[in-house]
């Protein structure tokens, strides 16, 4: 039996995670769905966002559905989904943004980089290692080259090499994984990326970067849709894969049923891609796309519909498709 586990997290988590997770039992009722707790709010109940159990459980998925963690700026404090990416060594995170006329795939290397968790806080100074490897680079441009392979053949290499030599590393590998794959190639300065993403997306195809860069240049780019609440991505390993929306907890808004959650559908249909239904992810995207055209659309996109509501609407559709 496949077996999901379900994490719906902190803030918005809660709302728009239940959403994602009825659409998925509509389309895969055969599914077995288990809830798996972690978080800031387990933190405040037990003192623990995130016990050892708690990542054997997740490995026992196919699958993991999770929703969105608050990580407070506290000294103590660990990530809860860096532990879980480096964990289950999800090394490949993949954020697709796709509109009008551009599909672009954004490829982040997910379990290095600055956001390696090597820290270290003092008195009068904070430092942060930027661990970047040859293994890690080699496996994430590897993914990115058989992405491209499979889409338009053309890969960008985002990196800030005038300035960080940990970056003239990531792209001289990068660029010789390219050589050597036959695959088309250039390569850009990350800053010069974000703008010309946001002038001429249609330019684009598959880009892979570092993992902070990687983690900014897609939420820069979901401007091109609408903002963050419509952006999906997985995080994939050679062994366990996650789906998260790309948006965070957004506190502010939790708990009001404001929160849009298109993007936890999108990850959800990356999922069901993911496990061999990639017509259960087409399914997904047309029921989105049917609700929209009918008018019905979240507060952020100039709309009056709930999460509950607009998730309700998918359920409607999915069920007149048969």
């Amino acid at each position: 039996m496949t077996r999901i586990a379900v994490v719906e997290g902190d803030g918005i988590g809660h709302e728009v995670i239940p959403v994602a997770q009825k659409v998925l039992a509509v389309l895969h009722p055969e599914y077995e769905y288990f809830p798996v707790e972690v978080g800031y709010g387990r933190w405040e109940q037990t003192g623990c966002p995130c016990a050892d159990r708690d990542i054997a459980e997740l490995k026992t998925a196919d699958a993991v559905l999770f929703g969105a963690v608050t990580t407070p700026p506290m000294k103590d404090y660990q990530s809860v989904i860096l532990r879980i990416r480096k964990a289950l060594d999800l090394y490949a995170n993949l954020r697709p943004v796709k509109g009008d006329g551009f599909d672009i795939m954004i490829v982040r290397e997910n379990t290095e980089g600055l956001y390696s968790g090597i820290e270290e806080i003092g008195p009068d100074r904070a430092t942060t290692l930027r661990v970047v490897t040859r293994a890690g680079t080699e496996r994430i441009v590897r993914a990115a080259i058989r992405l491209a392979q499979q889409r338009q053949g053309k890969l960008t290499i985002g990196h800030k090499a005038n300035v960080l030599k940990s970056d003239v590393f990531f792209r001289d590998i990068c660029m010789a994984e390219a050589k050597k794959a036959g695959v088309s190639y250039n390569e850009k300065f990350i800053d010069a990326l974000g703008l010309d993403v946001l002038q001429h997306p249609q330019a684009y195809d598959v880009i892979v970067t570092t993992n902070i860069f990687g983690d900014i240049l897609s939420d820069v780019a979901s401007y091109l849709v609408g903002g963050l609440g419509l952006v999906p991505s997985a995080n994939i390993g050679d062994r366990y894969a996650l789906f998260e929306p790309v948006h965070g907890s957004a506190p502010d808004i939790a708990g009001k049923n404001r929160a849009n959650p298109i993007a936890a559908l999108r990850s959800a249909a990356m999922l069901v891609s993911h496990l061999g239904d990639p017509d259960g992810a087409v399914r997904i995207e047309s029921a989105i796309q049917q609700v929209l055209a009918s008018g019905t659309r979240t507060r952020d996109l100039g709309g009056s519909a709930g999460t509950r509501e607009f998730g309700d609407a998918v359920l409607r559709v999915l069920g007149t498709q048969g």
